[in-house]
């Protein structure tokens, strides 16, 4: 059986199983929308469900048919899910999958009378709705915080070391973003802080986050942000099972572990999938578009820490609020790294520091 005619079966079960999704609707619509899942999948309690929760609840509130694509390999077969998913007939095809910037701009033009949509990076074409995030902004914050809390003996779970960790899923410009701005808000604090960094090479690989998380702590870091997916839940069990921070992504994770997770950088894939839908439903919906979501308009920024919060300073917090205002006001810069040269990111990878991020910013003007 070939690869195409596999996924069709696939797609026709979703749809046997699923189309029924809304079923307290505000409205009668015969409008469909699939959502091609990521690298990591559901149940990830991250991106990939953060995204569907958004489905579900569009489908509840508008009466639209709504489908989540799995595949067990959403990179190799990027190209033949994007087109069964169009020549099955639905009218919005939205995809998680930062990969498929390529295939999407292959299949798009074929398809002329199906909307698209893909998160994280822009596709330019008349039918495509591009939506991107300000992760940079989101995970500076964090990054700040983490630089708050690492040395403070007073709160729970830290050590003498002025470290923290990062660990991203698989290097990418789309993950960096995360990592980098991380970098930069920790500086703002601190410029002599140091940041491990590390990559798990997938988002589905919990035990791998665990050790990856195990080995930044061994070396100081009492901080460890997860910008993996599912990955990441080893990175927050490792936290709570040794005794250190872990940060959340995308969802708010702060429950996966109460107390031990210091905060979560939200993404709100929710909000951006289910403006979409409502975009769709209203006749709105425009392609050859990017939809921007950013600090100001609730897309990124920390979880509201119901289980960490009376356990960091007033005054720390305070910090964060007004970073988040200067953000907002224009009056703090911080650099999105999928905007820069392909010599300016070389230059500083190769210094991922304070001092190489000083010395981004200062290239920049």
């Amino acid at each position: 059986m070939s690869r195409h005619v596999r996924l069709f079966m696939v797609l026709m079960m979703f749809l046997a199983l699923v189309v029924g999704v809304g079923v307290s609707r505000a409205q009668d619509s015969d409008l469909r929308v699939a959502l091609i899942i990521a690298q990591g999948g559901l149940g990830d309690r991250s991106y990939n469900d953060s995204a569907f929760a958004g489905l579900t609840l569009a489908a509840q509130d508008f009466g639209v048919e709504v489908v989540p694509i799995e595949s067990s390999d959403p990179v190799g077969e990027g190209e033949q899910l994007l087109r069964t998913a169009a020549e099955s007939g639905f009218d919005l095809v939205i995809t998680l999958e930062f990969s498929h910037f390529d295939p999407l701009a292959r299949v798009a033009p074929d398809y002329p009378d199906t909307l698209f949509s893909i998160v994280n990076i822009v596709v330019d074409q008349p039918n495509i709705v591009s939506v991107m995030f300000d992760e940079h902004t989101g995970s500076y914050l964090a990054g700040a915080l983490a630089a708050l809390v690492t040395t403070d003996a007073d709160i729970p779970n830290t050590n003498a070391d002025a470290a923290i960790g990062v660990i991203g899923g698989v290097q990418s410009s789309g993950i960096d973003v995360f990592l980098d701005g991380y970098l930069q808000g920790a500086c703002a604090i601190n410029p002599d802080i140091s940041v491990l960094f590390a990559y798990s090479n997938g988002f589905g690989d919990p035990a791998t986050g665990r050790e990856l998380a195990l080995a930044m702590n061994e070396q100081g870091a009492d901080v460890v942000f997860q910008v993996a997916g599912g990955t990441g839940q080893g990175v927050i069990e490792a936290a709570k099972d040794t005794g250190f921070w872990a940060v959340g992504v995308d969802s708010d994770q702060d429950y996966l572990a109460p107390g031990f997770v210091l905060t979560s950088m939200l993404k709100r894939v929710d909000i951006a999938v289910y403006d979409l839908i409502s975009q769709l439903v209203s006749g709105e919906l425009q392609g050859g578009t990017v939809a921007q979501y950013g600090l100001d308009k609730n897309g990124v920024g920390l979880s509201d820490m119901v289980y960490s919060r009376h356990l960091i300073p007033r005054a720390y917090m305070d910090q964060i609020d007004a970073l988040q205002a200067g953000i907002i006001d224009g009056d703090i810069k911080v650099v999105d790294t999928r905007t820069i040269t392909e010599e300016e990111r070389t230059a500083f990878y190769a210094d991922r520091t304070c001092a190489g991020a000083a010395a981004l910013m200062a290239s920049m003007g």
